[in-house]
Parts: structure tokens; sequence; C-alpha cells
């Protein structure tokens, strides 16, 4: 049980973003008794008082403290996004998003797109995006996605992505948001999905429904960890261990019902670019 406590105690300081003397100001508990609690050598359970404080101020359970329930911290938070005026920097949820990636690691991160999979998309498409958008700059999400490819590459993540054939299909024949994207960025755009598909396959699996048939909100899931559903400007964050199965099971039901697989999604971007040229 110590263990357990120690282990998810530094938990709650990473997800908290606070230094060790401010987390333990936050929870009223001294400095030395939170490094004392924190210390591999430490062989006494924490006062109930003091556990106490610490699910109190930061929203966990005393159970899941003390190791005697699943269920994750913080059932769900909720995630603005924001944007980073510095140059070449990354906006904070960019870098919360990178950093879960590379705690998955090992684990399999399961991904529904807003609109294209981020680490297939082109400059152009994404600055395209997000030319207009409240939210982040074009370099933020361009970092963010050679993040996300590199991951994949180095052969550290394993990710299933699903999304709907009409995404596709509609991008390449310039209809809604797509509608004043030139089309030579859209051809770029569909030889690269053809190209990346095939040098990623089979780490990166892209599998396409039918949008008639389903209906799934952009959402990455991180492993057995947590789930960020995208609701526009700012993310639904789910830890618990419930919630984060359900929507696997979910994703699940999305792959058993796609009706193309990731071998044929580069065939499909391959056809569609030949009636682009045609």
């Amino acid at each position: 049980m110590l263990d357990m406590f120690r282990e998810r105690l530094g938990d709650v300081i990473d997800r908290s973003g606070l230094n060790q003397s401010r987390f333990a100001r936050s929870t009223g508990v001294d400095r030395s008794t939170l490094s004392q609690l924190l210390s591999a050598n430490n062989r006494r359970l924490p006062r109930i008082e003091t556990v106490a404080s610490i699910a109190d101020a930061h929203q966990v359970s005393i159970d899941w403290l003390l190791g005697l329930t699943h269920g994750g911290p913080m059932q769900a938070e909720m995630m603005e996004e924001e944007t980073s005026f510095e140059m070449n920097a990354l906006a904070p949820n960019d870098e919360r998003l990178i950093r879960w990636f590379d705690e998955a690691a090992g684990y399999k991160v399961r991904y529904v797109p807003q609109t294209l999979p981020d680490v297939l998309k082109t400059e152009a498409v994404i600055r395209h995006e997000l030319e207009h958008y409240v939210a982040s700059r074009p370099e933020q999400k361009i970092e963010h996605a050679a993040q996300r490819l590199a991951a994949i590459r180095g052969a550290g993540t394993d990710m299933e992505c699903c999304s709907s054939r009409q995404s596709i299909e509609g991008f390449a024949r310039g209809e809604g948001i797509w509608r004043s994207l030139p089309l030579a960025h859209r051809r770029d755009q569909l030889r690269q999905i053809a190209e990346l598909g095939g040098e990623l396959y089979p780490m990166f699996r892209w599998f396409l429904f039918d949008g008639l048939e389903r209906y799934a909100v952009p959402v990455t899931i991180f492993g057995q960890q947590r789930a960020a559903i995208y609701l526009g400007q700012m993310y639904l964050v789910l830890t618990s261990a419930d919630h984060v199965r359900t929507l696997s099971t979910h994703f699940d039901d999305l792959i058993r019902g796609a009706i193309v697989q990731p071998p044929d999604v580069i065939g499909l971007a391959r056809s569609l670019l030949a009636e682009l040229d045609g």
C-alpha cells in the first residue's frame, strides 16, 4: 500500500503542474513532510489528515490515493486551448498532449481526428485549417504533428486512427472547409497520405467507416491511462479507468464497422488523386 500511495502521490503532483514546494502549500502539508512521503526510504503511512488534505485539494479520492480503488484521479478535467506567443514555442496544452503520447509508449494510442490525421497532414493543409483559428497558431500544430510523427517512426507508439470515408473524399473534392484550399495543395496532401501511409504501416493504421452508419467525435485515447475529447477550443480529459474503457469499446466498434482497411487507404488516396489529375 505504501508503494502505491507514493506512486499515486507522485502522479497527482505531476498532474498539478506544481513544484513540490507549491504543491505542499496548496495542500497545507509541510514541505518536509511531503519530501518524506515521496522518499523511497520512508516506511510509514501518512496520517489520515494528510491524505484527506491532499485528496480534497486536488480532487482525488482517499481510496484511490491509498490504492484501494483503480479509478483514476480527476474523473474529468476541462483543458482549454491556449496560444503561445513565443516564437517556435508550443502552447501548454500541446506540450501536455505530447507528454501523454510519450507516457503511452508501449501502449496503443487510438485517435479520431477532427479532419485528417495530424501525422499525415502537409504544412499547407495545417496552415489552411488554422489561418483564421482563434486558439492556435499553425506553427504550434505543425510542431505538434512533427512530434507525433517522430514518435511513430521511433517505433515507440502504436497508433490506430478512425474516421469516415466521406472525410477524405470531401477533402479531395474541395468540399466544406476545403473549398478555398488550392487544388495543388489537395493533390500534395493526397500524395503524402499515400506515401506516409505506406511508410508508417503497421505502426500507424487508419480505418475508414461509413459516415452514414456511424459517428464519432474527435478523441485521443492514450493507452489505458486517459482520453482527451476535443470539444472545440477545449478538451474534456477523462482519467477514470471505466471512462477510458468505455471509449475504447466505442473505438473497437468503429474498427469493426470499417469499410476501408488500413492497407486500402493508400489505394483510395491514389484513386482520388487520379480523379483530380484526370
